[in-house]
Formats: structure tokens, C-alpha cells, sequence
């Protein structure tokens, strides 16, 4: 070995804490700045040239293409069959006008009251949202006041709005499918070759395109099951849906207004607005503290918990693991009920501790007493709970991971004199935070949105008597009572948009900057 080796300095590595709080820090005052200045702009930057080159090609190829291509801008399937294409041709002629009679003759749809809702033409109409005339009928009306519309009608409008676009966009994408078809054929013809015929089409889509006949279900599934409703949900974020606000107006239906309800949230406007803005943030605190404790506390007790388990020399591991799975193999809802009632004023644990005279008042554990409701004691209290729910599933799952821990590793270790406490947080806590980071973020993401610990246990309380919203309130829980219990639908979904940005932007950011992700195949 040579001087210049032995006297080479040795790089000193942080442990994983010092990188995890590292990484926090750098999460914050780096990652969601670039999130918002770099990584937004560029997205909206490569649409725009995506958009730019796509009318550039548009040009060239209706110029450059045969009079089929030309007329299949018009009239679709026509390049197709002009080329000897007849099913495909006459399938995508269907299609189009499938569409054109679906505008035209305006299907209706019986809302409320036995009026007929329309859609096609007159739903784009409708979408307008306007206060005026509107197309809806009853007893043979065709544009009638908005004012005599019945409650539920408003929310049609919207809906058939929303529908009708996303029909124009599928139609988009087939009109422009049915243009490359053409093209398609056209270039086959150039180069000598036949077009391909509709049994070559079926079989492609079960050899080389069989990604695309997969995909297809799927993706018709997620735009009507998840898409649109997300979308209606975010329109609702613009508009004056309220329950409350439509009654004291005596109107039943619902007009745009813009970003105003955005404004009220942070800006507090109006007294509902002020009442909205001093909840808000409490309320956005508590879900995050919420939500790092029941991650990070489910997470490295169910690593310590394997450890225990999986330790050699130890008897009845499978015991104690059943003993544990049970919070599994149990509905989470009993499990929560169950231990609302345990805990609750006249439960068995308040009645133990008066019967050894340890208390004279009931304890509010949970925070639903009728007086003496303790909000510290009730988020400690779920989150302790939650540990109990949640450590079982991280225990199975990094049981598995220890098992895969290459042996060799350790030996080395223990050549060398290390200390299993140094083992651990070089060895095994880097190699299970490798492999779980996906499922950490998700699990993080998963406590924001953890509707049923908080609304099964506490209800959201202990009351503040503020707006709606109570000490346990989590972001999710307290957009259920909006919308739900208050009908404040407007003020709801706009929780609902912050909400999703906030989880969003965490999950996009972390998972980008993460191991797992930037070195998958490798572990160090």
C-alpha cells in the first residue's frame, strides 16, 4: 500500500438523522422554491412549444398530404377509405357523427322535479351558470327563468357542461387519430407497400400495441370515475355554491365568481371569510404535525418492532406476530369505535380509575366530554392510537426487508468490532429507508388525508366554536363538515384544491430529490 493511500483522508459520513434533517431543511429552502420558480415554469414552457410544433406539423402535413388526407381534416375516415380502409374508415366516420348528433339533438336527462336537463349544445350553454335564461324544460318549456328551477339543477348544469368537453376532447384525439391513419396509409402507398389492413390493426393491438388496448380501459375508467369529479370538485371552488348563501337569497342556483372564495379564505373580507381565515391555519398547523408524528412514530416503531421479532434466538415469533397482525385482520372502523368507547366519559377506563379512587372526574382522553375537554390530551391520545393501528403494517413489511439484508454486510461489520447499535444506523436503518421511501412519502401523504382516526375517535373535537372546525380537526375532516353537514360547498372545495397542492407538491418534491428514485438500482 502506498503513503499516498495510508494517508488519505477518511470522509466521515453523517447518520441517517443528519440526513434526514438535512434533507428537511433542504426540502423547504430549496425544493419547493424550485418546485414553484423552475419546475412549474418549465411544465408550462414545454406545453407551449409541444403546442407550437403541433400546429407547425398540422401545417405541413395537411400541404404535403393526398386530397384523402386533406378531406380527413373535415370529414374523418375519409384518407381511409379512399385508401381501400373500410371498417377503419367507416368506424372513425361513425364516431364523428356519433358526436355531431349527440351536439345537435341535445339528449336530455330528467333532473329534479321532472325537469329535463339537456346536454350537447345547450349544456355548453348552461355551463355559463348564468342567473338569467337557461335551457331546461318542463311541460314543454325550452328556455325557461333560472328562478324557477328546482334545487339540483344548478349542479346538472355543471356536470353536463364538464361532460360535454371532455366528449370534445376524446373527440379531438380521435378526429387527430383518424388524420395520422391517413397519413399513415398515404406514406405506405409512397414507399410501395399496402396499407395495413383492419385484421393487421386487431393484431397489432395484441403484439406490438398491446400497451394501448390495456391502457385504454384504463384510462376511460380514471377520466369518468376520477378525472371529471376532481375537476367538478375544483369548479365548485369558483363558484357561490352554498347552501346557506342560495337560501338566504332564495335562488336555487349557483353563479361563478372567480377566485373570491379565495380570497376570503386569506384575506377574511367578510365576517364568514374572517371566520374561515382564523381557522384556517390552526387547522393546516395541526394536519402537519398530525401528520409527521403518525408517520415517523408508525414507521420506526414498526422497525424496531421487526427487529425485536426477527431477532435470533427469540421463541414464539409467530405468536407475537399474530398477536399484532390482529389490529390488521380487524376492520380499522371497530378497531376505532371500540377504543372510542374505552376511552369515553362513562367507558370502562374512566370507571376503573374512579373505582381506584386514582380520579374523581372523568378524564376527556378523546376530547368528547361535555366539559373539561383537554385538546392537548386528545391529539396525544389519537396519535398514541394510531401507533397502535399503523406499527403492525410497518412491521410486516420490513420483516421482509431484514430477511434480504445481505448477511455479508454484517459479518464485515462484526470483523471489523462494530457495535450492533452502529449496525444498525449503518446497515440496517439506511437499507430499510432505501427501500421504503415511495411507501414513507405515501404514508405521509396518506395521514394528511386520515378521515377516519380522527373523525372515528374524536369527531374533530374538542368544539372551539369557531367556524365548523374543532382543536382535532384535520384539513379532510373539516372539508367533510363544510360540505356535508353545512352544505358550504364552495368553501370546501376550495380546502380540498389546498389540500391536494400541499400533498402534491410534498410527494412530487420529496420522491424527486430521494434515493429510491435517483438511484434505484443501487444501494450505498
Amino acid at each position: 500500500m502506498s503513503e499516498t493511500q495510508v494517508n488519505e483522508p477518511v470522509i466521515k459520513q453523517d447518520n441517517i438523522f443528519k440526513r434526514f434533517g438535512k434533507g428537511f431543511v433542504r426540502f423547504f429552502t430549496h425544493g419547493i422554491p424550485n418546485f414553484f420558480t423552475k419546475t412549474i415554469p418549465n411544465f408550462f414552457k414545454k406545453i407551449g412549444l409541444g403546442i407550437g410544433h403541433g400546429v407547425v406539423n398540422f401545417g405541413k402535413r395537411f400541404a404535403r398530404g393526398s386530397i384523402g388526407t386533406k378531406i380527413s381534416h373535415f370529414i374523418c375516415g375519409f384518407g381511409n377509405l379512399y385508401r381501400g380502409q373500410f371498417i377503419k374508415g367507416l368506424l372513425y366516420l361513425l364516431l364523428q357523427v356519433g358526436y355531431i348528433l349527440y351536439m345537435v339533438l341535445c339528449p336530455t336527462v330528467v333532473g329534479p322535479n321532472k325537469f329535463k336537463v339537456p346536454m350537447g349544445w345547450k349544456s355548453l350553454y348552461n355551463l355559463q351558470l348564468s342567473s338569467g335564461k337557461v335551457y331546461a324544460s318542463k311541460n314543454g318549456a325550452a328556455l325557461i327563468s333560472a328562478k324557477v328551477l328546482p334545487k339540483g339543477v344548478s349542479q346538472l348544469f355543471l356536470l353536463f357542461g364538464l361532460v360535454t368537453i371532455a366528449l370534445t376532447v376524446i373527440m379531438i384525439i380521435v378526429w387527430n387519430s383518424s388524420i395520422k391513419s391517413s397519413v399513415a396509409a398515404d406514406t405506405a402507398i409512397k414507399e410501395g407497400r399496402k396499407p395495413s389492413s383492419f385484421k393487421e390493426d386487431l393484431q397489432s393491438l395484441a403484439d406490438n400495441k398491446f400497451h394501448l388496448t390495456m391502457l385504454t380501459p384504463t384510462i376511460l375508467a380514471a377520466t369518468v370515475f376520477t378525472i371529471l369529479p376532481t375537476i367538478f370538485m375544483i369548479c365548485m371552488a369558483f363558484t357561490t355554491y352554498n347552501d346557506n348563501d342560495m337560501v338566504a337569497a332564495g335562488k336555487n342556483i349557483f353563479n361563478w365568481n372567480g377566485v373570491n372564495n379565495f380570497g376570503y379564505m386569506f384575506s377574511g373580507q367578510t365576517s364568514l371569510g374572517a371566520e374561515i381565515k382564523a381557522r384556517f391555519f390552526p387547522v393546516l398547523g395541526w394536519t402537519l404535525i398530525w401528520a409527521v408524528f403518525a408517520t415517523f412514530t408508525c414507521y420506526f416503531g414498526g422497525i424496531l418492532l421487526a427487529i425485536l421479532i426477527n431477532k435470533k434466538g427469540l421463541k414464539g415469533k409467530k405468536v407475537f406476530r399474530v398477536c399484532f397482525i390482529l389490529t390488521i385482520a380487524i376492520p380499522q372502523f371497530i378497531s376505532l369505535l371500540a377504543m372510542r368507547n374505552l376511552l369515553s366519559e362513562l367507558g370502562p377506563v374512566n370507571s376503573i380509575l374512579k373505582s381506584w379512587h386514582w380520579i374523581d372526574q372523568s378524564i376527556s382522553f378523546l376530547g368528547t366530554n361535555t366539559t373539561g375537554n383537554n385538546p392537548i390530551l386528545a391529539k396525544v391520545m389519537v396519535i398514541i392510537i394510531n401507533m397502535w393501528l399503523g406499527i403492525p403494517y410497518t412491521m410486516l413489511m420490513t420483516s421482509g426487508i431484514l430477511m434480504n439484508i445481505p448477511a455479508d454486510l454484517y459479518e464485515a461489520a462484526r470483523v471489523d468490532g462494530t457495535s450492533k447499535a452502529k449496525m444498525f444506523f449503518k446497515i440496517t436503518l439506511p437499507y430499510v429507508v432505501f427501500i421504503t421511501t415511495p411507501y414513507l412519502i405515501g404514508s405521509f401523504v396518506g395521514n394528511i388525508n386520515s378521515f377516519n382516526t380522527i373523525f372515528l375517535l374524536t369527531g374533530g373535537g374538542p368544539s372551539v366554536g369557531a367556524y365548523k372546525a374543532g382543536e382535532t380537526d384535520l384539513l379532510v375532516t373539516w372539508l367533510y363538515k363544510l360540505t356535508i353537514e353545512s352544505g358550504d360547498y364552495n368553501t370546501g372545495a376550495v380546502i380540498g384544491i389546498l389540500t391536494f397542492l400541499i400533498t402534491a407538491t410534498i410527494t412530487l418534491v420529496t420522491y424527486r430529490r430521494s434515493k429510491a428514485y435517483n438511484e434505484e438500482d443501487t444501494f450505498q
